[in-house]
Parts: structure tokens; C-alpha cells; sequence
């Protein structure tokens, strides 16, 4: 079968029912030419979303550096010599407060991030107080704290938890060049603990870290294959961080960013689609063009976890000139 026929095929199948994408069948479709793809991608989105409508989301640490996972991405693994500091938990005091300040400036979700491998039961006392917390300020909450087991997950849900972040990162095959102490078999394991509690998955990866074409096309094919795609998606552009293995990973050509955010659209049509971490090496013009394949949010705020992030002047500028406006806030 030509590509064509396999791409008309595949998306004929997406009429009611997920389908089950193969590295073929994406790739027929990453390799449209990119004119047909983004129109392919935009249409999609369009029979799914508000075209001009991008959610606004806000991350905070509540819990930075002195993690024991060693992620070559990452400044926060206590492997690096990134010069980043571990801190202890904040306080849930605090973390309302800044959940506060970030709904007043327009966000809907609030993302919560602890540098952990994995939640202890000491801190689920101070997790469920601030989800709590952020519920009863009428935001949606996520949370990412690394692995988790159903119990975990159920007492998450239980305290009013909307998303649970979980990355696989990259494809299986690429995985173990990337992290070493944790298996791409345990980061499904969680994502299962977390739908079978009934949290909406938030799952993606990160492009730009050395992985060829078929590694993202994969990573996309893993996601859309899950029981049921996630509901949020994160696509992250590497930030090169001193002190870390991938500091001189060549960076993804724009143009191949942009179309692993389209195929993400088609591939997931229902699923947000996360422009997330890279935003401040993107020009305004690639950006725009992301908007246009499918990505339907963002994180605002002068910092992401502990990299740069634009600040939100950049980010309204920016959405005006597109004729974009933030997602309303739900009634609750």
C-alpha cells in the first residue's frame, strides 16, 4: 500500500474509534508535504477545538533538585553538576498562594512538580492539602511526582486530583540512551495506575535530545496506542542546561518541531496538544505555526520547573497579534 492510500486508510478508521497507528502509517502521514499535513492537522483540530483558543497553564516546583533518577535532560538529577540546589517540600500555604496569583493572571490548570522518583507516603498528607487547596480556587490541578502505585493514584483522585504528568520521554528503542534508573516498562506502569484511578493522563516526551525521526514518530505512536490516548500532551523542545550529558545535543531543525506537533493533532485528535518547555528558543513565527498545526496550550510564567519560560507581556503580545484568547474558566 502507497503511502497515500495507507494515510487515507488510517484516517478513515478514526471515524468513532481510535485506531491502532503503526511507525507506517505515521509515518505516511509525517511525511505528507508540509503544506498537506499542516492543513490535515488544522482540520482536525478545528472539528475538535476552538481554533483561536489556547488553555493557559502554570507550573511550580513544590519540591527542586537532589532527584536520584539520572534523566540527561535534567538539571534537578543529583547525577549533574548543573549547580542546582535540593530543597524540601514547600509548604502548602505557599503553594496556595502562587496557585492564587496564577489564577488571577488568567490561568486554568495549575501543574504541581516534585524532583522525586517516586511519592513517599510521608508527603501524600501535604499532596492532598494542596490539591485541595488549588480545587477550592476553581482551577484544574496536575501533579507530577514520579512513579506512583494504584493506591497512590487512588488517594490522589480521591482529594480532587484532574491530571496526573507522566512523560515517556522518547521512543522505547532511544530510552535507555537517555535515563538509565528508571525502565520504560515502570513509566507505562504508572500511567496505568493512574487511568485505572480514574486521573486524566498528561503524557508526552521531549524532541531535540539526539533521537532520529522514527524515535519521535514512535514515541507519538506509544501514546496514541495507550488504552486511551492521554488527554494532555506535552511536547517539550530540549533546553540544553550546563551540567547535564545533553548540554551539546543538536538542536531539532523548527520545521521538523513543528511537524511532530501536527502529527500529534492527527494522531490524537481529541487530546490537548502542549507546546511546553523550548518556548524561549522559538521564534514568534514558529510558534505561530505550532498554533496552527494543533498545539492548544501552554505554560505561562517567567520559569518552567527551574529553566526560562517568556514571560507572560511576551505571551499576551503575541496571542493578540494571532487573534488568539486564552481558554475560558470553567463553572464549577
Amino acid at each position: 500500500m502507497n503511502a497515500e492510500l495507507q494515510l487515507s486508510a488510517t484516517l478513515e478508521s478514526t471515524n468513532g474509534v481510535s485506531p491502532q497507528w503503526t511507525r507506517e502509517s505515521a509515518q505516511a502521514v509525517h511525511d505528507l508535504p508540509f503544506n498537506d499535513l499542516l492543513f490535515r492537522a488544522q482540520t482536525i483540530h478545528r472539528e475538535n477545538f476552538d481554533p483561536n483558543r489556547v488553555q493557559l497553564s502554570r507550573l511550580l516546583s513544590i519540591k527542586t533538585g537532589g532527584c536520584p533518577e539520572d534523566c540527561g535532560y535534567c538539571s534537578q538529577s543529583a547525577h549533574h553538576q548543573s549547580g542546582l540546589k535540593a530543597s524540601k517540600l514547600m509548604e502548602v500555604e505557599r503553594v496556595i498562594a502562587e496557585a492564587r496569583k496564577a489564577r488571577d493572571a488568567g490561568a486554568t490548570r495549575y501543574c504541581m512538580g516534585a524532583a522525586w522518583r517516586s511519592l513517599k507516603e510521608r508527603d501524600m498528607d501535604a499532596l492532598v492539602a494542596m490539591v485541595e487547596g488549588v480545587k477550592a480556587l476553581g482551577m484544574e490541578t496536575c501533579m507530577t511526582l514520579g512513579m506512583l502505585d494504584l493506591d497512590q493514584a487512588q488517594r490522589l483522585k480521591q482529594a480532587g486530583l484532574d491530571y496526573y504528568n507522566h512523560n515517556i520521554d522518547t521512543s522505547e528503542r532511544y530510552y535507555a540512551e537517555i535515563i538509565s534508573t528508571r525502565t520504560f516498562a515502570d513509566r507505562l506502569d504508572t500511567l496505568a495506575n493512574v487511568r485505572d484511578s480514574g486521573i486524566k493522563v498528561c503524557c508526552g516526551g521531549i524532541v531535540g535530545m539526539g533521537e532520529e525521526k522514527a524515535d519521535r514518530i514512535d514515541m507519538l505512536v506509544t501514546l496514541a496506542n495507550l488504552p486511551e490516548p492521554p488527554d494532555s500532551v506535552p511536547i517539550n523542545m530540549l533546553i540544553p542546561i550546563e551540567g547535564t550529558p545533553l548540554v551539546e545535543a543538536e538542536p531539532i531543525e523548527p520545521i521538523e518541531f513543528v511537524r511532530t506537533i501536527a502529527l500529534a493533532r492527527i494522531m490524537m485528535p481529541k487530546s490537548h496538544v502542549r507546546l511546553s518547555a523550548g518556548r524561549m528558543a522559538m521564534s514568534d513565527e514558529m510558534q505561530a505555526l505550532c498554533f496552527f498545526a494543533g498545539a492548544n496550550s501552554i505554560f505561562v510564567g517567567d520559569t518552567l520547573l527551574t529553566a526560562e519560560n517568556p514571560g507572560e507581556d511576551k505571551d499576551s503580545a503575541l496571542f493578540r497579534r494571532l487573534g488568539i484568547k486564552p481558554f475560558a474558566r470553567e463553572a464549577r
